[in-house]
């Protein structure tokens, strides 16, 4: 397994965060690798868990932080809006978003699977930065967020607890 953390600046549409996001690149070859990051996420309190693509146009969740882990397939995934990415992931790669990094699915096929989950179950909100007169409610949102109390892969150990210490 390799891991790598990646900074975005606020590209005045998406707001970003000081936070990096953090990518766990093959964390496992599990033959039903969706079930396996599932549990391993809830393991670690992150819930509200789902089975999806990601959508295709740039958005981001304003009122908590999201992991992303990659159980079928390979898909493109630019992060960080306009200045930001493109990330090439295959089954068993796990991203930690910080709230609001920007985040969408570039490839142009659907034939995979991510499982996605938030601290503690948190409710997300879908937020693009371009509806008038929001954002200054999206940075108010960010800045309150609290963090999460463990790693989605690692638990106490990782990444998160580590770069995301402020």
């Amino acid at each position: 397994m390799t891991s790598k953390t990646f900074y975005f600046k606020d590209d005045g549409i998406v707001p970003n965060n000081v936070l990096p996001v953090i990518l766990y690149q093959k964390v496992t070859d599990a033959e039903d690798c969706s079930a396996w990051l599932e549990h391993r996420f809830r393991e670690n309190k992150w819930l509200n868990n789902w089975r999806d693509i990601i959508l295709p146009y740039d958005h981001f969740h304003s009122n908590t932080h999201e992991v992303l882990g990659l159980g079928r397939g390979s898909v493109s995934l630019k992060i960080g809006g306009t200045n930001g990415i493109i990330l090439s992931l295959s089954a068993g790669d796990v991203v930690i978003l910080p709230a609001g990094v920007g985040h969408y699915s570039v490839s142009e096929h659907t034939d995979y699977e991510f499982v996605g989950g938030y601290p503690n179950g948190a409710e997300w909100d879908l937020k693009t930065g371009l509806e008038p007169g929001e954002r200054a409610q999206i940075l108010q949102s960010i800045s309150t967020v609290e963090m999460p109390e463990l790693d989605p892969f690692f638990g106490q150990e990782g990444l998160l607890l580590e770069k995301w210490a402020l």
